[in-house]
């Protein structure tokens, strides 16, 4: 880890699922971070919404921090910065839309003026302390998608970040291919490739396609139509609006996270050939047959613009029979019963549901096997280093070097790997874990409040009320309320009220005089009282009051 030549590689987050992409390089004694993104809650987590990684380790070492790098301006990938970046203190590099998108939440964060942004060119050389990079531009479901690549004393290292292979993006260009082509030539050490869509066999389906069948499917339709899709997505809100425009239709936004998507691509130069679009409250003064909506909430986010227009509480927009939402984006794993549910609620209402599996309405813009099989006979990698995706997805990526007589590594979240000219070896491990964005807290994942949380999610809650006069004596009868649990008229709660009076009258009197330990007694004579016949263990706490 001292060697002044030596070259290392660490994921925080990002190996094993999808979302939260912390990156590490090491450079002699000097680190680079490559993207600092969210996650967002599965089911495996319904206690918390937003997950960040746990920058612990690079936090401790944030004076040998050279830099930041931002490969795209997904969530997933720049979304954790406006959130962690005071733990990390460094200037950050990104493209001129990443920059627009980021200042947006560095302003809402109070941070604007803080975080050194330094706009790098799509296809840029920089050098950030002792690494000598360079964009690599690549196509993805983001304006200005990079790959990273690194000259290391060791040799070159590409980082891919998220990219696929379309020779007609729609928005930006294609990948380039030709630059890929000559890194091969040169000799690429390592590669640290996105996994998210290599178990899809062939090559990757193209935003034109989607564009044909979008403009031919919305002419075909009555009533309202809302389309949703990820607001990122600057190629396929521009399909959208043309294919609005060819059937006589406005184009109305309706969420934040699309307006200031719209801001920042025009900022950028993007959708440019568009009219500016309405807003959600314009929207109500045109005829249903000459709007279309787009609307965020395709993954079923419960305060989301469609949410509440499925539930028919958003403020502004209605739809009903004779409509139609057709989802233009891929469910997240994980996100299933939130996204079906909405579908299901939008049925009940009359409303027409169309999805990628009735028409070809979403590609994915992550590289598919072909597409991955390609790039490695292009670029020729000694070492493929798989990450960005579920466990099944990295291991696939392995097969798929393996095939092409790539020496795959397969690592966790906290492996350090070290790569050198004559082989790779992980060398030791960094702490790792993820962090819960709560309200504008930020609490470890694992700490009490979000324990506590879960617990009373699965198990629920009882809370014991009582007063004592000076000498810790019961005054009246005490109160127990176990709010998902218990109601207040069943006999059950009157029964264990009534224990949990007896068992405070037993408690011996050396232990009523301190309010500590009348407490922990007290719950331990709510916990008995309860006893085994609710098959749960809830969370038990005590008020007292010494009167």
């Amino acid at each position: 880890m001292n060697d002044m030549t030596g070259v290392s590689f660490l994921p925080l987050g990002g190996t094993g699922e999808i979302g939260m992409n912390l990156n590490l390089y090491r450079q002699g004694e000097a680190w680079l971070a490559v993207d600092c993104g969210i996650g967002f809650s599965g089911n495996d987590t319904p206690e918390a919404e937003i997950i960040l990684p746990d920058p612990v380790f690079i936090a401790e070492r944030r004076d040998r921090l050279a830099g930041l790098v931002v490969t795209h301006a997904h969530e997933d990938h720049l979304g954790a910065i406006a959130h962690l970046w005071p733990q990390l203190g460094c200037p950050v590099y990104v493209t001129p839309f990443a920059a627009a998108v980021l200042r947006r939440k560095l302003g809402e964060a109070g941070l604007v003026q803080q975080v050194p942004i330094h706009v790098i060119a799509p296809g840029g050389a920089f050098t950030v302390g002792p690494f000598d990079l360079r964009f690599v531009s690549v196509t993805h479901s983001v304006p200005e998608s990079q790959s990273l690549v690194l000259r290391t004393p060791q040799g070159i290292i590409v980082h891919t970040g998220d990219w696929k292979i379309d020779p007609n993006p729609q928005v930006g260009p294609p990948t380039d291919l030709e630059t890929f082509a000559e890194l091969g030539r040169e000799g690429v050490l390592a590669m640290v490739c996105d996994s998210t869509n290599v178990r899809t066999e062939g090559p990757s389906a193209s935003e034109a396609d989607v564009r044909r069948e979008m403009t031919r499917l919305i002419a075909s339709l009555e009533g309202r139509i809302a389309v949703t899709c990820f607001a990122s997505n600057v190629a396929r809100v521009e399909t959208l609006a043309m294919a609005a425009k060819a059937a006589g239709r406005r184009v109305a936004v309706v969420g934040r996270s699309l307006r200031n998507l719209e801001v920042a691509a025009r900022e950028c130069g993007y959708l440019s050939d568009v009219p500016h679009f309405l807003s959600e409250q314009d929207a109500n003064s045109i005829p249903d047959n000459q709007v279309l909506l787009i609307v965020t909430g395709s993954q079923g986010e419960p305060r989301s613009a469609l949410s509440r227009i499925a539930a028919d509480t958003h403020p502004n927009i209605a739809l009903g029979e004779g409509d139609t939402v057709i989802y233009s984006s891929r469910m997240i794993p994980g996100n299933e019963q939130a996204v079906i549910q909405v579908q299901d609620s939008l049925t009940r209402r009359g409303v027409h549901v169309i999805t990628d599996k009735d028409h070809l309405v979403h590609v994915s813009g992550h590289a598919t096997g072909g597409d991955v099989r390609k790039l490695y006979d292009l670029v020729r990698p000694r070492f493929l280093i798989p990450v960005h995706g579920e466990w099944r997805h990295l291991t696939a990526n392995a097969a798929i070097a393996q095939e092409l007589n790539i020496e795959p590594v397969l690592l966790e979240d906290g492996d350090i790997l070290d790569i050198r000219a004559d082989g790779v070896e992980i060398g030791d491990t960094a702490p790792t874990g993820r962090l819960v964005l709560d309200g504008g807290r930020i609490l470890p994942m694992n700490g009490g409040v979000l324990s506590a949380r879960r617990r009373m999610l699965f198990n629920g809650m009882v809370l014991g009320s009582f007063a004592v006069d000076d000498e810790g004596y019961l005054i009246g009868d005490p109160k127990v309320s176990a709010p998902g649990l218990l109601d207040a008229e069943d006999p059950e709660t009157q029964r264990v009220t009534e224990e949990f009076g007896n068992a405070l009258d037993e408690i011996p009197d050396e232990l009523r005089e301190n309010d500590a330990t009348f407490r922990e007694a007290a719950k331990t004579a709510l916990r008995r009282a309860l006893g085994r016949k609710l098959q749960k263990r809830p969370l038990v706490d005590v008020h007292l009051l010494r009167v």
